[in-house]
Formats: C-alpha cells, sequence, structure tokens
C-alpha cells in the first residue's frame, strides 16, 4: 500500500476508535499522533475481534469468523482490509505483541463457548486473555523504561479493568445468560441458589448481594493498586493515557462499592465531565481513580470509611 492507502487505515481506525472506544479514547487521544495512531489500529482490530464474539451469528460460524482472523495475523500485509493495513504498519514501527491478539481470540472462543468459571483462578486466566492481552499490545506502542515485571503489571491493571467491566454489566450479561462471578463465590453469597446458572435470579438489593458485589471489588481494588505502579516507568503521556483509561474504571468501581445496589437499578457510568477531570489528572501526574470532588460528598461521607475496611481508601 501507498503512504496516502496508510494513511487513510488509520484515519479509518482513528474514528472506530473515537465511536467505539468510549472510556478507553480519554486515554488514547492523549497521546502523540503515531503512538496514537498506532493504538488505534490495535483497538479497531480488537474491536472486531469483541463484535464477532458478542453478535448474533451462530457459534459454529462465530468460530470459523475467529478462526480467519487468527490466520490473519500471520500476514496482516497480505490483507487489503484497512484494519489489517493500519495494524501492520503500526506493528513494523512498534514492537506491537501481535500474539497477544491470538490470546484475546482465546478468550472470545471461551464466550462463544459459553464457558463458566468455578474458581476465580478460571476467571482470571480468561479476564488475562481478553483484557491483559490488550496491556501488553499497549506496552508494544509505549514500552516503560527499566521495568522487569511490566508485563505483569499492566496485565493485572486490565484484568482489574475488565473485572470493574463484570461487575457494572452483571444484569445486562444475566440477561444474556452470562454469568462471570466465579460459582465458588456465588454459593458462598447466595446458599439458596441452586446452581451457577439460578444465581442472577437471587441478585436483589440487600445486604447478600452487596456483600458479593464488594467481594469481587476488593479483588479488583488490588490488582489496580499493583499495576497502577507500572505508571512511573512511562513517558509523561504514555502513562497519562494508561492513567486515564485505568483511573475512569477505578472510579466506577469506587462508585459500585460504594452502593452496589446501583447495578441492578441500571448501568453505572461517569458523566463525560468527570471523565475530563480524570485525564486532567492523569496529564498532571496525579493519583487517578478517587472520588470526583464534586459527587455525592453525603455518600462519600457514610460509605468511605466500609471502603476503607475493604482495603481502598477512596
Amino acid at each position: 500500500m501507498d503512504v496516502a492507502e496508510i494513511e487513510a487505515s488509520y484515519a479509518y481506525c482513528e474514528r472506530v476508535t473515537r465511536r467505539r472506544a468510549g472510556n478507553f479514547h480519554y486515554g488514547i487521544r492523549l497521546l502523540h499522533r503515531p503512538r496514537r495512531m498506532a493504538l488505534c489500529a490495535v483497538y479497531a482490530y480488537a474491536r472486531e475481534i469483541d463484535d464477532l464474539a458478542d453478535g448474533d451469528l451462530a457459534a459454529e460460524v462465530k468460530r470459523r469468523e475467529l478462526a480467519r482472523m487468527r490466520s490473519q495475523l500471520k500476514d496482516l500485509r497480505a490483507h487489503r482490509d484497512p484494519v489489517c493495513a493500519a495494524l501492520a504498519d503500526a506493528a513494523s514501527r512498534y514492537p506491537i505483541p501481535l500474539e497477544a491478539l491470538g490470546e484475546l481470540i482465546d478468550g472470545a472462543e471461551m464466550d462463544v463457548s459459553g464457558a463458566r468459571f468455578t474458581t476465580f483462578d478460571q476467571l482470571h486466566l480468561y479476564c488475562d486473555r481478553v483484557a491483559g492481552s490488550i496491556g501488553r499490545l499497549c506496552l508494544g506502542v509505549f514500552p516503560p523504561s527499566g521495568c522487569p515485571q511490566a508485563q505483569h503489571l499492566v496485565s493485572s491493571l486490565w484484568i482489574g479493568m475488565q473485572l470493574t467491566n463484570i461487575l457494572r454489566d452483571i444484569t445486562e450479561d444475566a440477561e444474556m445468560g452470562r454469568v462471570y462471578l466465579p460459582g465458588e463465590d456465588l454459593r458462598r453469597f447466595l446458599p439458596d441458589a441452586t446452581d451457577d446458572a439460578d444465581a442472577p435470579g437471587r441478585w436483589r438489593p440487600g445486604p447478600a448481594f452487596d456483600a458479593l458485589v464488594r467481594f469481587e471489588a476488593r479483588r479488583a481494588f488490588g490488582l489496580y493498586a499493583e499495576g497502577l505502579s507500572l505508571l512511573p516507568f512511562l513517558c509523561h503521556r504514555s502513562a497519562a493515557c494508561l492513567g486515564t483509561m485505568a483511573g475512569i474504571y477505578l472510579r466506577l468501581l469506587v462508585r459500585i462499592a460504594d452502593e452496589p445496589g446501583r447495578l441492578l437499578e441500571g448501568r453505572v457510568s461517569l458523566p463525560a465531565w468527570e471523565k475530563h477531570e480524570i485525564a486532567a489528572r492523569a496529564m498532571a501526574g496525579l493519583l487517578v481513580g478517587h472520588r470526583a470532588p464534586l459527587w455525592g460528598p453525603r455518600t462519600a461521607a457514610r460509605r468511605g470509611p466500609r471502603l476503607k475496611e475493604n482495603g481502598h481508601a477512596g
């Protein structure tokens, strides 16, 4: 492809990212253009994998298409699709570990198969495939300096974000017949459920549901605390990018842990002004994920001590 075609391919990926990335775009846009375009190419390919796994095609068709996308990764330049073209160019400029997209496909195949998780270790593996893989791809675009544990730390950070997603989407997933929380935890906190698939029928406001959500939130808080220690090893804009993405999800988790019952009332989200505020904090090198100064001071005061007991000072 000539330069004009490559630029058009990057522009397409940027449009996809701006339209579909939601929370992540607040961080991606903080990068200088070359790295921003590379990360948009990564996101666009990952988005196609996710859309395929979550779409309405028959399971066998999904598996066949995922296998096709896995095969594409062996020689992206052989395909004139704009996402393949942009990703191939990005991978020629940065040490992007394309095998991590293969791991993402592994996770997508687990979704297609309707995987259920008996233990947290099994859920952790799934989260590492569908989210930790994205973190490892990010490190290819903005590699750290002097951090031997970078791969582990970035994986932990993205697994924390995925756990936040699982909690945020708990009712939406249940409507699609998906239960991601470990069966051992469901049986511990919802002992009246006859089996793991029956657990969503027991998701009602009250102490049992709150305890389940806060138990999972504590795990995620620990992963954020571990993963955010990577930021000092990144250049300023790369740290701001990753800090913004993680900060938005961390603040969502704080909101969820403060009031778990809100998950049963509708999708918990942050307003745009709050996401901009998190991005500004990240660019200034400040801690990310703390409560917004203007958000629910009475609720924060009431819930704060409980969060501190759970290992997160908010």
